[in-house]
């Protein structure tokens, strides 16, 4: 198992003799107005694709976790083989195959690649009115022969749902989004500091990779913040805040 962060939610994950990409956003830097309502007018994305991107190529699966731009863009549906097998939430195929993708398959609970069990999970995208407005979003967990159990939170605040992955599967190793993602109001939409240190608390058998950050301008939570954060709750040696383009591996 391996591990890259990309940039922002961006993954490549070399997984049971299979590379997934993860929510591909693989638009040039300041294309992308910024988010809306939020606390600064910087333009997405805040920074360009790592150097390593060049050399990955194509992947053999994708997973699209929901259609916010952040994590599917119009960028990745142009470079990607549509040929590609892409795995995504239900709801969600009709749009993916509108961009031209012709292998499209909904995840409604479990799916399989190879050798390789898929499980889709849920979260909160928020709380109250602003986390119904921003839609149904999705994690996944994966599970092969001879690999560490891998969760993928998604975009998601700390919630019943992700404690109840974490207790149902035991990763030893969990994604999460952190970033602290926010608008002028409201709650924050995806993990806060506190959000990454609970997860780490909750499951002392995982490993946790904090990722989103940095890249979309409505995250405001800085790895420096997080690292401090983390250093004072005692957790840097489970918690890991990669920056783009390096890589996590279990061997």
């Amino acid at each position: 198992m391996k591990i890259t962060l990309i940039r922002n939610a961006t993954l490549w994950l070399e997984y049971g003799g299979v590379k997934f990409l993860i929510d591909p956003m693989l638009s040039e830097p300041g294309v992308n107005p910024p988010i809306p309502n939020t606390e600064n007018d910087r333009r997405n994305p805040l920074v360009p694709l790592p150097p390593q991107w060049e050399s990955l190529g194509q992947p053999d699966v994708v997973i699209v976790t929901h259609l916010h731009p952040d994590h599917w863009d119009p960028a990745a549906a142009q470079w990607l083989d549509k040929q590609l097998p892409v795995l995504c939430q239900p709801g969600n195929e009709d749009q993916i195959a509108a961009d031209g993708f012709t292998q499209v398959t909904p995840v409604w609970v479990v799916g399989s690649v190879g050798e390789i069990e898929i499980i889709r999970t849920t979260g909160h995208h928020g709380t109250g009115e602003i986390g119904e407005q921003m839609g149904p979003v999705s994690g996944f967990v994966f599970q092969a022969p001879g690999e560490p159990v891998v969760y993928l939170a998604g975009d998601t605040i700390w919630c019943s749902e992700v404690a109840e992955a974490l207790d149902k599967y035991h990763p030893e190793w969990t994604i999460v989004n952190a970033g602290g993602a926010r608008f002028t109001v409201g709650d924050p939409i995806t993990m806060t500091a506190q959000d990454v240190t609970t997860v780490a608390q909750h499951a002392p058998y995982t490993q946790v990779v904090a990722v989103h950050m940095e890249a979309i301008n409505h995250c405001l939570l800085t790895r420096t913040e997080l690292t401090e954060h983390i250093r004072n709750e005692g957790l840097s040696e489970r918690v890991h805040i990669p920056v783009d383009g390096e890589s996590l591996s279990d061997k």
